[in-house]
């Protein structure tokens, strides 16, 4: 009853067109509307709030969700943690998915990112170097740096999934890891991702993204479980 309800509620907001942040019926208007006892719509609700497809405010009425990847981050982050902990490779396998996708989308973007986008590319690959030299870490560049890359392939639902894996890796690699790194080479190679980009050539620009990719496999082939009294080193 509970996953009917479920997919009726779906329904609902799809028939309704309702968007994000849109008012949901009241628990007395959906127990009419299904059919069912308040514990039910109640059961449901909560269910479908776990997923990110409703918000419940306590006090003010139930809404359409954010409808975020979220959820998804969460059970691929448990489960690569749960995985390694378990001897598996289970990061290693959430980095070739990762690199799966982007090796995949790169060649079409070779000599067709506008120049603004590029310019963009340009400056944070600089920055990076700037917090290299300073000895900062270059996580929340490096993550820009691959959102600014893909936007422009203008696919928001495909942003979406690639921000999902890149919080899953990062944050379970801060959870277990603490793996050495050499900002110079990252900085270079992000740099050679950009200029195989602007010279159009789609060979070159899958060949900078696996060599990229290649660098990080080498280094999470090292990753051990995180000793609680060591701080990770914040990856990149």
């Amino acid at each position: 009853m509970a996953r009917y309800l479920q997919e009726r509620i779906k329904r609902l907001i799809i028939e309704r067109r309702l968007p994000s942040g849109a008012v949901l019926p009241t628990e007395p208007e959906l127990m009419t509307l299904l059919g069912a006892s308040r514990n039910s719509v109640r059961e449901a609700l909560k269910a479908l709030q776990a997923m990110g497809i409703v918000e419940i405010r306590h006090g003010f009425g139930t809404y359409v969700g954010p409808m975020s990847l979220a959820p998804m981050v969460e059970g691929l982050a448990f489960r690569t943690v749960a995985g390694h902990h378990r001897g598996e490779d289970s990061l290693l396998e959430l980095l070739e998915l990762r690199e799966a996708v982007e090796t995949g989308l790169i060649s079409r973007l070779a000599g067709r990112l506008p120049e603004r986008d590029l310019a963009e590319l340009d400056s944070l690959v600089d920055r990076m170097e700037e917090e290299a030299a300073r000895g900062a870490g270059l996580a929340e560049t490096d993550r820009a740096f691959h959102a600014t890359l893909y936007r422009g392939l203008g696919n928001v639902l495909l942003s979406e999934v690639l921000e999902a894996f890149w919080d899953a890796f990062h944050r379970v690699r801060t959870d277990l890891a603490e793996v050495p790194q050499d900002p110079k080479v990252t900085c270079r190679q992000h740099r050679e991702i950009v200029d195989a980009v602007r010279s159009g050539d789609a060979v070159r620009a899958e060949a900078a993204i696996r060599h990229h990719f290649l660098n990080i496999r080498t280094r999470a082939t090292s990753t051990v479980p995180l000793d609680s009294n060591k701080r990770p080193i914040e990856p990149v």
